[in-house]
């Protein structure tokens, strides 16, 4: 786990390493928070990749949505979730669903990305099965662009826990 003083002081390069795996791929988000430099908490770190995610273009937003994979969907009944996806969604108890409740989270996974063109995105971290099913509900009503603006925030929820546990903030 990386401190925030080895993130300061890392060249580009090497700091697009170090925070890259809470971010799924996208390490635009860090390229950009780069010129934030130095971070003096790790608030401040998770400040400056908030504002360049809400920053970004509505393709790069959607983007950052669509590199979260489907809950309960083919990554994790293959196996190949990234760890903190697996324990994220093992939390809210989607390693533990039933037949009817696979099918019907793939039913929605479906209606959800026919619907808005990515996947659905909530941090399973602060949500139970049960919840997760009433947003879907919920959600599939809403108009596209207040699904980009939901899935962005959930998006950026679970980058802020993943930075938490990934981040080492010093003390004095």
């Amino acid at each position: 786990m990386p401190t925030l003083a080895e993130l300061n002081a890392a060249p580009p390069h090497a700091f697009l390493r170090l925070i890259g795996g809470p971010l799924e791929g996208q390490t635009w988000l860090a390229e950009r928070a780069l010129t934030a430099r130095p971070f003096h908490t790790r608030e401040a770190l998770i400040h400056a990749l908030e504002q360049a995610a809400w920053n970004a273009s509505e393709a790069e937003q959607v983007a950052l949505i669509a590199s979260h994979p489907d809950l309960a969907g083919k990554a994790a009944v293959d196996g190949t979730l990234s760890a903190a996806s697996q324990q994220e969604q093992a939390a809210a108890g989607l390693d533990r669903l039933t037949p009817e409740e696979y099918d019907q989270f793939q039913q929605l996974n479906s209606a959800y990305r026919a619907q808005f063109g990515f996947p659905f995105v909530i941090c399973a971290r602060e949500n139970t099965k049960h919840s997760i099913l009433a947003a879907f509900a919920q959600r599939l009503t809403q108009p596209r662009s207040a699904e980009i603006a939901t899935g962005l925030a959930e998006v950026l929820k679970i980058l802020r826990l993943r930075l938490i546990d990934h981040v080492v903030e010093e003390t004095a």
